[in-house]
């Protein structure tokens, strides 16, 4: 049987189809506008109810209520505002990455037109955090220094033992789903196959994947794209690399 394969995304959906009209958001939750959604759904497992893809929707504003999802975006036009219970409102514009953490007390606000790309955990049985009255959004800061990596296996590898940083910003409260900033000097892996399903967005630098099929996905900084649980994975970069990452670990 054929192995899988990387899902790169586009920010215009399917090369054929584009983006879809999506069903209306429910009347019930909307504060103001008349919204009409599109997008497309890269990826999603029934079983453990995570879903990606790329969504932009027009104007509107919704109701407050605890946000029912985990949920990591990046937005690539326009602009999402999001206010907290006590009335800040942070603003995400195109180019910035954050985290909504299930259970958040929030109202999502848009102005103008917005499209985005997203990793969802939307299963109605995973926990919602002990402190939920404490939760915000997590603006990914590309600028924060990344902790050292010191645990490394040297069997994994292929090269000598990279130097590498991870800085986890947000977990939920079972450890399973995760986003964050990694970074890696010059190294290869030995073959394996991979555990989680992840997105990843290249920030700097560039390298491949190979499946077990012996198929090669290259890719280079600017580039979004996902690698789903249970494919043959054997990553290499050659240059440093730096990415922004969102997993599901069942």
């Amino acid at each position: 049987m054929a192995d899988q394969t990387v899902i790169k995304f586009d920010p215009y959906g399917h090369a054929e189809t584009g983006l879809q009209t999506w069903e209306p958001i429910p009347r019930e939750i909307i504060a103001s506008g008349d919204p009409v959604q599109r997008g497309h759904q890269y990826f999603g497992t029934e079983s453990e109810r995570i879903t990606s893809g790329v969504w932009d929707c027009t104007t509107h504003a919704l109701k407050r209520e605890p946000y029912e999802v985990d949920e990591f975006m990046i937005v690539l036009e326009g602009s999402i505002s999001i206010e907290d219970k006590s009335g800040h409102t942070e603003t995400f514009r195109a180019g910035e990455r954050f985290i909504i953490p299930k259970g958040t007390d929030c109202v999502w606000k848009q102005s103008e037109y917005a499209r985005k790309y997203y990793f969802i955990h939307d299963n109605p049985s995973s926990s919602t955090p002990e402190n939920a009255e404490d939760l915000g959004t997590i603006r990914i800061d590309l600028s924060a220094e990344l902790p050292e990596v010191t645990d490394h296996d040297a069997s994994l590898y292929l090269s000598d033992i990279p130097d590498m940083g991870m800085s986890v910003l947000y977990s939920d409260p079972a450890g399973k789903f995760a986003a964050g900033i990694w970074d890696c000097s010059p190294m290869k892996r030995v073959p394996t196959t991979i555990e989680r399903s992840e997105l990843m967005h290249i920030l700097e630098g560039s390298g491949s994947i190979t499946n077990a099929d012996g198929v090669v996905f290259s890719f280079k900084a600017g580039d979004t794209f996902l690698v789903p649980i249970g494919m043959g994975y054997q990553w290499q970069n050659d240059e440093y690399v730096k990415k922004v990452f969102c997993s599901y670990t069942p």
